[in-house]
């Protein structure tokens, strides 16, 4: 990870579903207008997709032990890093809303399969929900503060008040394994893609998302088609949705998702809220007519694992504004292997003593790229910041775009976070 804007607005998350079949999980996710949501899906959305994928006798022994007061099974092993961040996510307002999601499941007699159905809609089913608890804690928080019938603005603003984390947004890319199937959840802009070591030793780039934006045609078709033919100049203008959002599918960003009323009712009676918001948050946006018109429901992809799947990279906009799916590939291959196979170099016919000399630089370089970096996302991030064209790594340019001031990094780079899952290593 790293950050560009201050704080930075990324998290990832990685854990073990401990009940269950023993899925892993893995998540990047891109924050905006703060970090405050983007921070409380990476705590909470895993708990929600276990309790989509759990079976109806497992929540029902969890509930057991909830209304018993007993020890409750963990349904998640963490695998944190010293550095993770681990400010407050507002735990007991996380709890209830997440009990009456599986009560909901418990009660709900039309579950037509024990296990809640396939992954797919599990996954789907799971982001929709905490995207929508994110509301209502929300309309919650803001008739409390208004019950008490006093003024607000002095108080401290905490950055994980459900009206904070709903004001503020986040994308998210979540990676779904078990049993040798992938599934990859992704809603926005962030990219999850595979590396593919073809039978030659070369590496091949799938792509297992869609960017949610403007770029996308058939996500662009998606939005127009749900509004009226009168708003079609309005609702998408300078490739963002209401002239304001890049991605057209995100969690909370709830002024792209409430009524007018509500928002206008948040507007007058909340400006301690406002003032830690970016300032594009502060008013309705314009044209806003039929609202929601931001989407929290995910594009799912399954994917089978295959022996030549060496490797998926999951990483948040950043990574992708810089380099191209296919060198951010063949960079992490060429790491893993070690360039043992490439072999020695051999020039073409006609090539000059100047162009065989460049090659010889670049394979020096990413030889000792190779050996330097021991982790494969560092390795990315260094070429990312500081390839100088050749595949080799620029010591100068690494350091002044590491360098840069905190008001000037944002118009260089945006905030990076890169994950590398390695596949066929052990038994999935």
């Amino acid at each position: 990870m790293l950050p560009s804007n201050h704080p930075g607005e990324d998290r990832r998350s990685s854990a073990t579903c401990l009940p269950g079949r023993g899925a892993v999980l893995f998540g990047v996710f891109d924050g905006h207008a703060g970090m405050a949501c983007a921070h409380s899906i990476s705590q909470r959305l895993f708990y929600y997709i276990a309790v989509a994928t759990l079976s109806l006798s497992t929540l029902a022994e969890i509930e057991r032990a909830v209304e018993e007061e007993r020890a409750v099974t963990p349904l998640l092993e963490w695998h944190k890093h010293p550095h993770d961040h681990s400010c407050p996510d507002g735990g007991t307002t996380s709890f209830h809303s997440l009990r009456n999601y599986w009560q909901e499941r418990l009660e709900d007699n039309d579950d037509k399969d024990e296990v809640g159905g396939t992954v797919a809609s599990a996954l789907i089913n799971a982001f929709r929900r905490l995207d929508y608890d994110l509301s209502v804690e929300a309309q919650v928080h803001l008739s409390m503060s208004l019950s008490r019938q006093v003024s607000l603005t002095g108080e401290m603003v905490s950055l994980s008040s459900p009206l904070q984390v709903a004001l503020s947004g986040c994308t998210a890319c979540v990676v779904h394994i078990s049993n040798g199937v992938l599934h990859v959840a992704n809603l926005g802009d962030s990219r999850a893609v595979l590396g593919v070591q073809e039978p030659d030793g070369r590496w091949s780039a799938i792509s297992l998302t869609n960017d949610h934006n403007a770029q996308n045609p058939d996500e662009l078709k998606r939005i127009l088609v749900e509004h009226p033919l009168s708003e079609m100049r309005t609702v998408v203008r300078h490739d963002r949705l209401l002239g304001l959002l890049l991605p057209f599918r995100a969690f909370g960003n709830i002024r792209f998702k409430w009524s007018a009323e509500m928002l206008n009712r948040l507007y007058e009676t909340r400006p301690d809220i406002l003032s830690v918001v970016s300032e594009a948050a502060r008013m309705l946006p314009p044209h806003y007519l039929t609202p929601p018109y931001l989407s929290a429901e995910p594009e799912v992809t399954q994917y089978h694992i295959r022996p030549a799947d060496k490797f998926l990279v999951l990483a948040t906009d950043g990574l992708w504004e810089l380099m191209h799916r296919q060198t951010v590939i063949q960079l992490v291959g060429e790491h893993l292997t070690g360039l043992q196979k490439q072999g020695p170099v051999i020039p073409s016919v006609g090539m000059t003593l100047g162009a065989l000399q460049r090659l010889l630089l670049e394979r020096r370089g990413r030889v000792l790229s190779v050996l330097e970096d021991q982790n494969t996302a560092t390795h990315l991030l260094r070429h990312a910041l500081g390839d100088d064209g050749y595949g080799v790594v620029a010591p100068n340019r690494l350091v002044k775009m590491l360098s840069l001031p905190l008001e000037l990094a944002r118009r260089y780079r945006d905030d990076i976070t890169i994950t590398v899952i390695h596949l066929n290593e052990m038994a999935l």
